[in-house]
């Protein structure tokens, strides 16, 4: 099954209730986030369970990019591996956090960061260096991708806007401003709306 084998970072649905779900967007990311990242709450499951147990959610960093007040935005290309977003703009970069990344049963905040940055490296080629922090949650119920994801949103600010894919899922890569991003909103998918509406918001943070 190849890809779907593949073992992912997960929280329980019920702690994330715990803590206090919520729908759309939080900014509240440090009520959340270190308490993920203790290693008793979050473990690794096979992805092929996951996309179909809303008692689990995986755990997704979907970093921005941004270089002199412009915005990174793609076309998820074909080889996308989430078939049910093929075709949709994106202004975030994200995957899943998999074992492999630190060959753990867990994960903590660093090694979580260490593997956030590597996946920057691998999905993306800059020709400069960056600097990213987690800003906000998203959680999106109310369809069946969001349902058994949860997204940590990182902005990611470049020192220069030499950027090239580094996969082929990524198509059409380009720089615009939030208000062009915005006039096009329909085009985009859902998380992305969510975080362009509050980007002004999470740049004061």
């Amino acid at each position: 099954m190849g890809n779907n084998d593949e073992q992912v970072l997960v929280v329980k649905r019920s702690f994330f209730d715990e803590l206090g779900s919520f729908q759309g967007l939080c900014a509240a990311v440090d009520d959340y986030l270190p308490r993920f990242m203790l290693k008793e709450n979050n473990f690794f499951a096979p992805r092929s369970t996951a996309e179909d147990d809303p008692s689990l959610k995986q755990i997704i960093p979907y970093a921005v990019f941004l270089h002199g007040g412009k915005i990174l935005h793609y076309t998820r290309g074909s080889k996308s591996g989430e078939k049910r977003l093929v075709a949709k703009s994106s202004i975030g970069i994200g995957g899943h956090i998999n074992d492999t990344d630190e060959s753990l049963l867990h994960l903590d905040q660093s090694t979580y960061h260490n593997a956030v940055q590597r996946e920057i490296r691998e999905e993306l080629r800059l020709g400069g260096g960056f600097s990213e922090r987690a800003v906000a949650l998203i959680n999106d119920d109310s369809t069946e991708v969001g349902s058994v994801h949860l997204g940590v949103v990182h902005l990611v600010e470049l020192e220069n806007d030499d950027v090239r894919a580094g996969e082929k899922a990524i198509a059409e890569l380009g720089f615009a401003t939030r208000e062009e991003l915005l006039a096009r909103r329909e085009d985009f998918e859902t998380w992305s709306q969510i975080v362009l509406d509050a980007l002004p918001e999470l740049l004061a943070r």
